[in-house]
């Protein structure tokens, strides 16, 4: 019979906890409400649960709205690529001083890649002007031809096409070396600037804790 008794009263007081939970909104008109349940329209608008002594408890913010979600996932999107971004200067900023002691050791692998490049250039531009050479030579054979009145054999129109395609494709290539050594000297104009930036950096760090060792030590 006890247990009954001791039964119906944990009922109660839970009966009681539930009844004594209130909630506070405001609606759209601006005035504020107080009740034990909660009218279908403020469900997914923003609230507060109050406890015995009127006093908030927990808040329920308003749902998101859908515009609300596309900004929030366009911020967090942002703050991802921003953190990648940081993630990746950090480690190239590794690699830039892994790689490199002084300013002159940027330089002279700049001078390195673009000699390389210039020698690839060299070998184009002198295939393109033998190239050259050869295609006006067919093309006087060609012109001599017509001016006999005779008609151009199709080996010789044939030979004067592929040369054009092979000056072509030349052409192309030194183009390509060309814009590769803009390549290479914008890629070192960028990697020193931030050398300096590093190594400036790095130099006032040591200046810092020299000077923070030395405050510790009293010698200032």
């Amino acid at each position: 019979m006890k247990w009954k008794l001791l039964l119906l009263a944990l009922i109660f007081i839970a009966s009681s906890a539930v009844q004594a939970k209130m909630y506070k909104w405001v609606d759209d008109r601006g005035v504020v409400h107080f009740g034990d349940t909660l009218p279908p329209s403020q469900l997914n608008k923003e609230r507060q649960e109050l406890n015995e002594q009127g006093a908030t408890v927990k808040v329920h913010p308003a749902a998101e709205t859908d515009e609300q979600k596309k900004e929030r996932f366009r911020v967090e999107r942002e703050a991802r690529e921003e953190a990648k971004k940081i993630q990746e200067q950090a480690k190239q900023d590794r690699v830039l001083l892994d790689t490199y002691t002084t300013e002159r050791d940027l330089i002279a692998a700049r001078t390195a890649r673009l000699d390389a490049v210039d020698s690839q250039l060299q070998l184009s531009e002198s295939i393109i002007e033998d190239t050259r050479r050869k295609l006006d030579l067919t093309e006087k054979q060609i012109t001599r031809i017509k001016a006999g009145g005779r008609e151009v054999p199709q080996n010789i129109l044939d030979k004067m096409q592929s040369e054009e395609r092979q000056l072509a494709t030349h052409q192309k290539v030194a183009a390509a070396h060309q814009k590769r050594k803009q390549e290479i000297n914008n890629q070192f104009d960028s990697y020193v600037k931030r050398f300096r930036e590093l190594k400036a950096e790095r130099q006032r760090v040591i200046e810092e804790r020299e000077a923070r060792r030395r405050e510790a030590l009293g010698l200032d």
